[in-house]
């Protein structure tokens, strides 16, 4: 069967190499678009999934971690007392506007938390040490952030909400979505913010070893009113459902892979119908000697098989040097196993279906076909 495949393939080369390259463009242009995603998500979610917390308590109408309300210290203190809590942390979350020399200015995120710990960041530290921004007017900033801000580097000068403050401290890829992080302590965050000592964005909660998520929570919530306690990983998939759910990336990104995935389809389904019109006469053959149509669909898949291999082959190389390439510029992601698998099954279905064009044409071929002129 091999045999046989690997000489058709070799028959009509210009054929095989349209049909191997319609595969790697198409899933090439779906595995671009996943990682533009992956990166969407993750920055979506990146203040939950980095901070060092087990819990997070919010208002109770609170959704998304970006978008975070005014809670009462006083929270913070009754969260102390629920059995299973071994510390809590209160952060500030709020917007801010970076203004340098000549009138430029940027918006930016405040996020600042307690030292030492600094629960909710900075991470990702590329130059300097969190222990920096105790210095009073203190902030960081992130590498890839700096055209974004003036090209901002350590120690450089500028306005931060009308407030003279200097780059101490550097993260790289510590990126949010929209508006750049700045981390900095919670009194200073408090300060530029002009919120007042005694309210909090959130409460970070770190547990007990061998405590129960899922009971603390309710406990919380059962208790504090006003307050909703999320599991980690829970407020983390709210985040970036409720960003989703109000934007048109899912739709975009969707679309995009949707239409990659139609066209190329189309693209390899026409070119191998093409190729087997053209060998009707070696498939009749096949038939009229005693092949039935199972040797033929067998004959088919095996070559869409070997387009599907080595396309992934290919396509894998390409998405990778993708991901490394825009990583230099800040858009960073990983695939997962699970990605790759699914980037496989993609390929294959791809291929599979763009070869059940050419089997519902020799589905119909006649034997005695090969026989008349």
């Amino acid at each position: 069967m091999l045999r046989f495949a690997f000489r058709f393939i070799r028959y009509d080369k210009i054929k095989s190499i349209g049909v191997t390259v319609g595969i790697i463009i198409c899933t090439s242009l779906v595995g671009q678009q996943v990682g533009i995603f992956l990166f969407l998500t993750g920055a979506m979610s990146a203040v939950v999934d980095n901070a060092r917390a087990d819990l997070w308590i919010v208002d109770n109408k609170t959704t998304d971690a970006n978008a975070l309300g005014h809670l009462d210290m006083r929270v913070g203190r009754q969260a102390e007392s629920i059995p299973g809590v071994r510390k809590v942390s209160p952060i500030i979350v709020t917007g801010g506007t970076a203004k340098f020399q000549g009138a430029r200015s940027a918006p930016v995120t405040l996020i600042g938390s307690q030292p030492p710990d600094f629960a909710a960041g900075p991470w990702k530290v590329a130059r300097g040490a969190a222990a920096d921004l105790l210095e009073e007017g203190a902030v960081s900033i992130d590498f890839f952030e700096r055209p974004n801000l003036n090209n901002a580097d350590l120690g450089t000068n500028f306005e931060l909400n009308g407030r003279r403050v200097f780059v101490a401290l550097m993260t790289k890829g510590a990126r949010g979505f929209g508006a750049a992080y700045v981390f900095m302590p919670i009194d200073r965050a408090r300060a530029l913010g002009n919120i007042p000592p005694t309210k909090a964005s959130a409460f970070l909660l770190e547990l007990e070893r061998g405590a129960d998520p899922q009971a603390v929570r309710e406990a919380i919530n059962a208790t504090i009113f006003g307050v909703r306690a999320w599991i980690k990983a829970d407020l983390s998939q709210s985040t970036v459902r409720t960003i989703l759910a109000t934007s048109g990336i899912a739709f975009s990104v969707g679309t995009l892979i949707l239409f990659a995935g139609v066209a190329g389809v189309i693209i390899i389904g026409l070119t191998m119908y093409s190729a087997a019109v053209d060998r009707l006469r070696d498939y009749g053959t096949f038939k009229a000697i005693g092949a039935d149509n199972r040797f033929v669909r067998r004959l088919i898949l095996t070559q869409a098989l070997f387009f599907a291999l080595t396309a992934y082959g290919l396509s894998v190389l390409l998405i990778e040097g993708f991901r490394r390439g825009i990583a230099n510029s800040g858009i960073i992601f990983e695939y997962s196993p699970a990605f790759k698998a699914a980037f496989f099954a993609v390929t294959f279905s791809i291929a599979l279906v763009g070869a059940l064009f050419a089997l519902r044409r020799l589905g119909r071929l006649e034997p005695a076909s090969v026989f008349r002129q």
